[in-house]
C-alpha cells in the first residue's frame, strides 16, 4: 500500500454525538525508531463509547476534535532507518499507549503508570481510527502467520484481560469468579482458563451474555439478582460448589453491586481485582475485606509482557478471540457501529480501516 496514493480519512469526534469523516495529514516518522502503520481493522471499546456520548472520562475531556479508537491492527508501510525488529509488509497488532521511558514507573517495569502516557483516543492524543498510524517500532508486535490481522485488532483487549489475570496471579487449579461478561469479562475468564483455573464462574445480569460465556470458556455462570450483595454471593458459591469462596474474584463490570457481591464471594485470603472501571466512589464493604484478609488489588491498562502474552494465547488457540467478532463494517460505518455497541447488539465490532480492501469514504 502506498500512503502518498492512499486515504488517511479519519474518524472525528467533534462533540457528544457529533462526528465526522475528515482527511488528515499523513504522519512523519519522528524518530529513528518510528514505523508507519497503514490501519486495517480497529475494534470499539467501552471508552471510545463513552467519549462518544459524553465527550469526557474523568478528567479526560475531549476540547478539540479528536480521532477515535484505539484497537487495532495493521501492516507496515514504512520503518525508521534504526528499526531492526519490523518490516514493509509485517502484520502488527498496534499497543495504543507510549510512556516516557525516563520516569520511575517506567524504569520499575510499569509503564501502563507513567504520567506521561500518551495514549491513543484520549485527550489530547489522536486515536487510530484513520488511514495511517505512526508508532514505536516496540509497540508494534509481528503477527504469526496463522493470527489473522481481524484477531490482532482484539489482541488490545486480550492484552487488558492479562494484565488483570496476571495482577490476580492465577495459577492452576484455582477458582475464578468474574464479575461481568463484556468483552473483557469474556476474556478474563478465557485467559484464567489458559493459566489453568479449573472453576471459572461468569456472573452479569444479561442471559444472553452469561449463555455466550458458558460456551466460550467458563465453566459456571449466574444470573445476578435484584437481592442483597450477601444474598448474591451466596448463591453463587452454592452453584458454583465454592462453600469457602473463590481464590481469586475479578470485577470486569466496575457495577458498585458487583463489587459489593464480589468481597463477599471471595475465600479467607483470596485475592480481589478490580479491572472494571465505574463511579469514581462506591460503598465498598471493607469489613469483608479485611476479616478475611483480602489480597486488592487495581489493574489499568497492560504492562510489560502483556501484549506479547496475548498474541501467544490466540497463536497457540489457547484464546479464540474470533468468536467475539460479531460483526465487521466498513469505514462509512463507523458511527453506526458505535451505535450497535451502545445497544449492546453485538460482543465485538470491527471497522476496516479507509484503505481497506479498496474501501473509501468521501470526506463529510
Amino acid at each position: 500500500m502506498d500512503p502518498k496514493t492512499s486515504s488517511n480519512l479519519s474518524f472525528i469526534l467533534n462533540k457528544p454525538h457529533d462526528v465526522h469523516f475528515a482527511s488528515r495529514p499523513l504522519p512523519t516518522l519522528q524518530t529513528p525508531h518510528d514505523v508507519l502503520v497503514a490501519v486495517n481493522y480497529t475494534g470499539i471499546c467501552g471508552s471510545d463509547v463513552h467519549y462518544w456520548e459524553h465527550g469526557a472520562i474523568g478528567h479526560f475531556v475531549v476540547k478539540d476534535p479528536m480521532v477515535l479508537g484505539h484497537e487495532s491492527s495493521g501492516t507496515v508501510v514504512e520503518v525508521g532507518s534504526a528499526v531492526t525488529s519490523l518490516s514493509p509488509g509485517d502484520r502488527v497488532a498496534l499497543e495504543p499507549g507510549y510512556p516516557c521511558r525516563r520516569c520511575a514507573p517506567c524504569l520499575s517495569g510499569h509503564y501502563n503508570l507513567c504520567p506521561e502516557m500518551r495514549f491513543a483516543a484520549t485527550p489530547p492524543y489522536d486515536g487510530t481510527l484513520t488511514g495511517f498510524w505512526a508508532a514505536p517500532a516496540d509497540f508494534c508486535y509481528k503477527l504469526p502467520e496463522s493470527v489473522s490481522l481481524q484477531e490482532g485488532a482484539l489482541i488490545e483487549p486480550l492484552a487488558v484481560a492479562v494484565h488483570i489475570v496476571r495482577q490476580a496471579s492465577v495459577s492452576p487449579g484455582q477458582s475464578v469468579i468474574v464479575m461481568g461478561a463484556g468483552p473483557v469479562g469474556l476474556l478474563c475468564a478465557a485467559v484464567s482458563a489458559a493459566f489453568g483455573a479449573s472453576t471459572v464462574v461468569s456472573v452479569d445480569i444479561v442471559q444472553s451474555k452469561l449463555d455466550f460465556a458458558r460456551s466460550f470458556s467458563s465453566t459456571h455462570t449466574y444470573l445476578s439478582q435484584r437481592i442483597s450483595a450477601e444474598a448474591n454471593a451466596a448463591n453463587i458459591k452454592e452453584h458454583a460448589a465454592l462453600p469457602g469462596g473463590a481464590d481469586v474474584v475479578i470485577d470486569a463490570s466496575g457495577a458498585e453491586p458487583s463489587i459489593q457481591t464480589s468481597l463477599h464471594a471471595v475465600r479467607v485470603g483470596g485475592t480481589y481485582v478490580q479491572g472494571g472501571m465505574g463511579k469514581s466512589d462506591i460503598t465498598f464493604p471493607i469489613m469483608a475485606m479485611c476479616l478475611k484478609e483480602v489480597t486488592a488489588k487495581g489493574s489499568f491498562r497492560y504492562g510489560s509482557g502483556d501484549y506479547a502474552l496475548a498474541v501467544e494465547l490466540v497463536r497457540s488457540g489457547k484464546v479464540d478471540v474470533k468468536r467475539l467478532v460479531s460483526e465487521t463494517v466498513d469505514f462509512a460505518q463507523a458511527e453506526q457501529a458505535f451505535q450497535k455497541v451502545k445497544l449492546g447488539e453485538v460482543i465485538k465490532i470491527l471497522i476496516r480501516g479507509p484503505n481497506e480492501k479498496g474501501v473509501v469514504v468521501a470526506g463529510k
